[in-house]
């Protein structure tokens, strides 16, 4: 489906010009700390920020000193462990995808996935984790260079190593190796990106999909991160809460795909041609593997939790239960709402229905507790059942519905944590308005953000390159046309 120039002008115009209103108003004090901190930041005297006016009747409380980080082995183990598990997700998401199209695209499908752990891996390295975690160039859009090649978190003294430590709470002492941080937002960024493949898969060039997960990369996936999780972020000054990635990863992910979808086109033959999975055992393997690992992607995000000065502790716990609880759920929704519309509960509509609980609890994994998770899940499985239900009215091509899991699970999920936050935060139920507007902003940012730079980098990767392949190459397949090679022999 093509969309009007009207509209999309108008879009880019709203999209353009909001962060820009919003960053004109006053600044405002930040939420509970969820997002990093450089060492080199936290250096920096807290007392300055809350001291007490000179002409104060009564002194105010002293505020507390930082101290010097000493590291913490056991929540450096527990931060290991979680990084191996979010990249565990990628080869589950390529799985997971990859069961979903027809015999002649899996392996081309899969690919995506896995060229994403390549080029983001090496980008991340180079300037990806500078532009997402170093210090602010100015606004609070985006990292400075002074990390690239992750300078500054090893020197030598004597001849001896000497590692950056990464402190969540400058008051107390627990500490990682910042190396170990930044590996593991390293596998956040594989993943989202990855993510986008799936609304255009069975028509993309491989070539086309390679430097756009670059260009992506740099220039949305890293202001992103960089407004939502660190301090001097616009979005996180101004209170925004996302715990894990709802906003930066899946909301940013499917209102990207939707974007790309304008100048991609459908699917030769979609919808009238009957495009079903080819391998549902392997939807399935990859859902149980995108589950297991999401306890990283959840419980290892309390290292930048409200509230808490160590990574394997209460909060982590908190999110474990609330990412086994919201998908349980979730699928059990998802799977009777396709029962009652359908007449039939199918395999892959559980499995999505589990994906779309992890996707929503996401951004509220350590702000909620377990009840909310319950009906976030519940909730989840309907909404986004809806999501994917609405490509068959509106006649777009989502493949393999990324717009319709992330997109619409991570928007429902970034608003109904300013719904139900209760841990370290207060949501709408609590009493807090503010909270749940400013997700509301949020919301509205990043999406718009995402969608035009988008836009913009598929447009001209469209008029350049190409986008698609073509119509001979698509009937015979991407396995063989991309790749000259086939999934089974």
């Amino acid at each position: 489906m093509r969309f009007k120039l009207s509209f999309v002008t108008l879009l880019a115009t709203v999209a353009l010009m909001l962060p820009v209103a919003l960053l004109a108003e006053e600044a405002k004090p930040a939420a509970p700390a969820q997002a990093a901190l450089s060492s080199a930041q936290k250096a920096a005297p807290a007392a300055a920020a809350v001291a007490a006016p000179a002409t104060a009747p009564t002194a105010a409380p002293a505020a507390p000193k930082n101290v010097d980080p000493v590291l913490n082995t056991g929540d450096t183990a527990w931060m290991l462990v979680s990084s191996a598990l979010v990249l565990f997700m990628i080869p589950g998401l390529a799985f997971f995808y990859g069961g979903m199209v027809r015999q002649k695209n899996v392996l081309s499908t899969i690919m995506h996935s896995f060229v994403a752990m390549g080029i983001v891996g090496v980008q991340w390295a180079v300037m990806g984790y500078s532009l997402s975690f170093g210090p602010d160039v100015g606004g609070g859009l985006v990292g400075n260079l002074s990390k690239a090649l992750m300078n500054g978190l090893i020197s030598f003294k004597d001849g001896n190593p000497v590692f950056a430590l990464f402190q969540n709470v400058p008051t107390e002492p627990g500490a990682i190796p910042e190396y170990v941080f930044a590996m593991y937002q390293c596998m956040f960024a594989m993943i989202t990106v990855a993510l986008i493949s799936g609304a255009i898969a069975e028509r993309v060039k491989f070539s086309a999909y390679c430097v756009f997960v670059l260009l992506w990369t740099t220039l949305v996936y890293d202001p992103l991160a960089h407004w939502v999780w660190m301090s001097d972020g616009w979005l996180f000054k101004k209170g925004a809460l996302d715990f894990a990635g709802g906003t930066v990863v899946h909301l940013s992910s499917g209102i990207s795909a939707l974007a790309f979808l304008v100048f991609l086109g459908k699917r030769h033959g979609f919808p009238h041609e009957r495009m079903a999975p080819h391998s549902l055992p392997l939807t399935l393997l990859g859902v149980g593997m995108l589950w297991f690992g999401w306890f990283g992607f959840n419980a290892g995000s309390a290292i930048v939790g409200p509230n808490c000065s160590d990574a394997a502790g209460g909060l982590a716990g908190l999110a474990f239960a609330t990412t086994t609880i919201a998908p349980a759920a979730a699928g059990l929704s998802w799977m009777v709402a396709e029962w009652i519309h359908a007449g039939k509960p199918s395999a892959l509509g559980f499995g999505s229905g589990v994906v779309a609980g992890l996707v929503v609890i996401t951004p509220a994994a350590g702000f909620v507790q377990p009840g909310a998770a319950i009906l976030m899940g519940l909730a989840a499985g309907v909404v986004c059942y809806g999501g994917v239900m609405m490509k068959a009215k509106l006649k777009y091509d989502d493949s393999l519905d990324a717009f319709g899991v992330h997109g619409v699970g991570g928007t429902f999920g970034a608003l109904a944590t300013g719904v139900f936050a209760t841990v370290g935060a207060k949501g709408l139920l609590a009493g807090d308005m503010k909270q749940f507007m400013t997700q509301v902003i949020a919301v509205a940012a990043a999406g718009a953000y995402a969608f035009i730079v988008t836009l913009v980098l598929a447009f001209i990767l469209d008029k350049t390159m190409g986008l698609r392949v073509e119509k001979e190459d698509e009937i015979m397949g991407l396995d063989q046309t991309q790749h000259s090679e086939s999934a089974y022999n």
